[in-house]
């Protein structure tokens, strides 16, 4: 997404856009925005309109969250998502006979970062997943800066039978947090190249 000096303000919104436009996707959770204070715009031309949470104008903006939401689907909202900081924001969604989905947009902390802020990070998280209704369907997505690894055995019923490299601790914490609120890790489910299963490598 586009700095707040950039000319062209929906540049890279626009650019996003046409990427989940090409994949039909309906909703997508953004990370790294990096964008000020709380706010939205739509992209016209691509069908789809941002949402984001950040810091605000006067604090350093290395993080943020955000959705894209299909434009088409915006009237079927009975609310908007709602930021909690510049690493979490959920939207509730409407399904059949009654029944809800919340989809929550997370980026956690980077290994590099501290403990205390990798820690208020889940207690946040823990809160946000507290407060969702019981009886709705629940959709955790973003970046967790996590590596999972490859030990089903020990988390079965949390995580399928497919993953790569080891488990970091940012994984550990994922792991315990998904076991803790019956959360699956679906991309470990079905076997997959690589380059699909991580959306970041480090080469030594």
């Amino acid at each position: 997404m586009d700095k707040d000096d950039s000319a062209r303000p929906q540049r890279r919104t626009a650019l996003v856009a046409k990427g989940l436009s090409r994949y039909n996707i309906d909703i997508a959770a953004l990370s790294e925005t990096r964008l000020a204070d709380e706010g939205s715009l739509t992209e016209p031309t691509c069908g789809y309109t941002f949402f984001w949470k950040g810091k605000t104008q006067s604090e350093d903006r290395i993080h943020g969250v955000g959705l894209a939401i299909k434009t088409s689907l915006m009237k079927q909202l009975p609310t908007l998502p709602v930021g909690i900081n510049e690493s979490l924001m959920k939207l509730r969604l409407p399904l059949s006979h009654n029944r809800h989905a919340t989809i929550i947009s997370a980026y956690a902390p980077t290994l590099t970062s501290t403990e205390e802020a990798i820690e208020q990070f889940y207690a946040n998280l823990s809160s946000v997943l507290d407060s969702i209704p019981a009886n709705d369907k629940l959709i955790l997505l973003g970046d967790f800066n996590a590596r999972v690894g490859c030990d089903h055995n020990q988390w079965e019923g949390v995580r399928g039978k497919h993953g790569t490299g080891k488990m970091n601790a940012n994984g550990l914490l994922l792991l315990s947090k998904c076991t803790e609120y019956n959360l699956i890790i679906t991309n470990m489910i079905f076997r997959m190249a690589d380059k699909y299963e991580n959306s970041w490598m480090r080469f030594l």
